[in-house]
């Protein structure tokens, strides 16, 4: 054999061998197969080691012990991240928030190996940072059956992480060391664009791809409208370009989607409206779960393909859309904490779907619903997507906390919101809120019996704060997310996530046999007060029947009433 021939056989043995170290355990499997977390790891430590283009790293813990990674990417090799987003975007990916939807864990390390191995053009203006398993204890619960409705891969992991929670309800109230570790890993990044990947549940139809948009209306702006207008149409015109379709989330459940839906608010409780707190556009591919796993793979992969080719050409405009927001959210704007949908506002939506109906069920002998894959059709159905304002505040010069409710100042420490500590006991012209009215969930939800409607009474007035409370400018890169946490309306409010909830309970009052002498003087003394309350028994039978509501009535109205209940311990700085 010639050297020639030699070389050449050498040659290809060599690549053959690189391109089998390479292949991940996915590619290795049958297509109905997704790695394990061991497995997941190991192949980005590979790449780590083999690859100079990947930086591998720990970044905090998780509820299961185990730590969370970011493995990053940039063919500069350049790791610093505070020097890298000077001239570069930087996109974060992240997986296996919920380890039974692993799509993005199997695209993602494909992704990774292209852009190492030269497969993909290496981007020039954007940089790459991936969570490989976010919800790690629940990767580690592997199973095969938890996802009944959902066609591959074989096993999989499980929807609640070690300690059971849904992450993607955690990243406002953050009970899990997942949670934590990842707004500190949000805020070391600073991403210019979120994609956290996900598959469906819900109706059937034809598509394989559907996708959580960041609203525009949450994002605001110019940003808003540029993400909803332009962005996301030319990725998904670029995915169609090959071959695949894609249509909004189909936000239904237990019925047909021929009669329309609307656009999913994604409040702050979920990774892209945690992300929209801070102006970054996200989105949630959701892959259709009755497709088969090998389908739903390659276009999750695609979808990450085309959101990289888009930002890699309009890196700039992104970059100055997001500085640009924050102008939108000044002291004294207007900002809306509580949406509806507008029925009014319409948009015709073509969508490709199945025939569907419903018949006598086998099990239950009732009516059930039933889709035809036989009968596919296209048509054009309603589509809403624009929300209008229900409750709107208005966004104050600053905050002041009080150093005793210190759970909340550490979460608002870990979202890098500045702050200064009083350097002595201070008064200020402040808006404090009194909690009118609110409601419960009646079973828990994710650790919490969730608040929901609160009422507030708005008074203004000096209040003197103490030496060591907490004093917090808006005007920074986090103020949608203290505007999102510290007013009570706002669905995700720290209020309404149980926080404040000592403030709810009375901690002093009254023998009803000792008090009655004194709600005697009371009303002898302030003829007003007995006025109001002759008034009261007058307009209300149930009252007038009521002893007990008469003296609580009296007692609320003196000054032996604590001033702390009810009272909402955040104040708000106007001037």
């Amino acid at each position: 054999m010639n050297k020639f021939l030699l070389l050449l056989l050498l040659t290809s043995t060599l690549f053959a061998q690189k391109k089998t170290m390479y292949l991940t355990p996915y590619e290795k499997g049958n297509g109905n197969q997704t790695a394990t977390y061991k497995e997941t790891i190991e192949y980005f430590e590979l790449l780590d080691k083999n690859f100079e283009s990947i930086q591998m790293l720990k970044m905090g813990t998780t509820d299961s012990g185990e730590p969370l990674h970011i493995v990053i990417y940039n063919p500069d090799k350049n790791f610093n991240l505070n020097e890298v987003r000077k001239t570069k975007a930087i996109l974060l990916l992240n997986n296996g928030i919920h380890p039974g939807e692993p799509d993005g864990i199997d695209a993602t390390m494909m992704l990774y190996r292209d852009l190492a191995t030269g497969k993909i053009t290496a981007p020039k203006n954007t940089v790459i940072v991936n969570i490989p398993v976010y919800n790690v204890g629940g990767m580690l619960n592997r199973n095969a059956y938890s996802r009944a409705n959902q066609n591959g891969p074989e096993s999989y992991g499980f929807r609640g992480n070690a300690r059971n929670y849904d992450l993607n309800r955690d990243f406002v109230k953050n009970d899990t060391k997942n949670a934590r570790s990842f707004a500190q890993i949000f805020h070391h990044v600073k991403p210019d664009i979120f994609i956290d990947n996900h598959v469906s549940n819900g109706a059937d139809y034809q598509y394989v791809f559907t996708y959580i948009a960041t609203h525009h209306q949450k994002l605001g702006g110019n940003l808003g409208n540029y993400f909803k207008d332009t962005m996301m149409p030319q990725i998904l015109a670029e995915l169609k370009a090959k071959n695949i379709n894609a249509t909004p989330y189909v936000n239904i459940h237990d019925k047909k989607p021929d009669a329309g839906f609307e656009q999913f608010m994604d409040s702050p409780r979920y990774s892209t409206g945690y992300a929209s707190m801070f102006d970054v556009p996200g989105s949630m591919p959701e892959t259709h779960m009755l497709k088969d796993y090998s389908t739903r793979v390659k276009v999750t992969y695609q979808y990450m393909i085309e959101t990289l080719a888009y930002i890699e050409k309009n890196h700039t405009a992104i970059k100055e859309l997001r500085a640009a927001n924050r102008d939108n959210y000044l002291p004294g704007m207007k900002y809306t904490l509580q949406w509806e949908i507008d029925s009014a506002q319409v948009t015709l939506l073509p969508f490709k779907g199945y025939e569907g109906g419903y018949k006598t069920s086998e099990v239950t002998g009732q009516q059930r619903l039933y889709y035809d894959r036989s009968k596919p059709f296209e048509k054009i159905i309603k589509y809403y997507q624009t929300y209008q304002p229900v409750t709107e505040v208005t966004i104050p010069k600053a905050y002041i906390i009080p150093k005793s409710w210190f759970n909340v100042i550490e979460l608002l420490q870990l979202n890098n919101i500045q702050m200064y500590e009083l350097e002595k006991d201070t008064e200020f012209e402040v808006e404090s809120y009194r909690i009118e009215e609110y409601q419960s969930v009646k079973q828990p939800f994710e650790g919490h019996y969730l608040h929901y409607n609160a009422k507030v009474k708005s008074t203004t007035g000096k209040v003197m704060f103490s030496k060591g409370d907490l004093v917090i400018d808006t005007q920074q890169p986090g103020v949608k997310y203290l505007l999102e946490t510290l007013e009570p309306q706002a669905p995700d409010s720290f209020f309404n996530w149980n926080f404040f909830d000592a403030i709810l309970q009375q901690k002093e009052y009254f023998s009803a046999y000792v008090f009655e002498d004194t709600a005697a003087k009371i009303l002898k003394d302030n003829p007003k007060l007995k006025a109001e309350f002759e008034a009261k028994k007058q307009q209300d039978t149930n009252f007038a029947k009521n002893a007990e509501a008469q003296l609580d009535w009296i007692y609320t109205q003196s000054v032996y009433y604590e001033k702390t209940h009810m009272k909402y311990p955040v104040y708000r700085k106007i001037n």
